[in-house]
């Protein structure tokens, strides 16, 4: 079976009951991650003896499972090594993508990656992008080889680096261009430093922080 595929699975039991929960086993799924079709509710002859009862189980569509067949089907047709696995948090539908060429999926300060990232959430969300409201907009987080931390960390060390500077220097410091997830944790890294401020000026995609000193 293509992972691509839903699964469904057809299954008997004594009762419809346990045709169900044998078919629930063998998925490794709960019943409200299912369609239950009944085939058969069986029938007890004489002595008890009797047809079994048959149903069939297919898994439903779900948010993660849109992610997870967009992204295979992708790298599938683009030829890379790779395999999405997602999982679905309160916050949001975490992704992590693992193979032997994970390396071209992050780009330029994972700037493919975040390409993706946007792309898996247009599909979750049936298109309506990041201005849907947001009680029904679905975050989606994609990562590979830990490279937000790995990100995120560098990231701090930088703002760290270049705030020391600024306050010894007194002149301002004007980072390149980031996309909103790193600007943001430039400007949470520096906003208790005493000495230095954040701001953001530019248009996207060439919006950037600049570190300068208080007044």
């Amino acid at each position: 079976m293509s992972i691509h595929e839903a699964r469904s699975i057809e299954v008997k039991g004594k009762t419809v009951d346990e045709a169900i929960f044998n078919g629930l086993d063998q998925l490794g799924l709960s019943i409200d991650q299912v369609n239950v079709e009944i085939l058969h509710e069986g029938s007890k002859g004489i002595f008890g003896l009797g047809k079994s009862a048959q149903v069939r189980l297919t898994e439903k569509d779900s948010p993660a499972k849109d992610a997870e067949n967009f992204l295979n089907t992708l790298f599938e047709k683009m030829h890379v090594g790779a395999t999405a696995n997602a999982t679905e948090g309160e916050e949001a539908i975490k992704i992590n993508i693992e193979g032997d060429s994970t390396g071209i999926l992050i780009g330029r300060r994972g700037e493919t990656l975040d390409a993706l990232q946007y792309l898996t959430s247009l599909v979750v969300n049936k298109g309506n992008g990041p201005y849907v409201d947001r009680e029904e907009y679905t975050r989606v987080s994609l990562d590979t080889e830990n490279y937000r931390k790995k990100r995120e960390v560098t990231l701090i060390r930088l703002a760290n680096r270049i705030a020391a500077k600024v306050a010894k220097t007194g002149r301002k410091v004007v980072m390149e261009p980031m996309n909103p997830y790193e600007r943001r944790i430039l400007h949470s890294a520096l906003q208790g430093n005493p000495k230095v401020e954040t701001v953001s000026e530019g248009e996207e995609p060439y919006r950037r922080v600049i570190v300068k000193k208080k007044r």
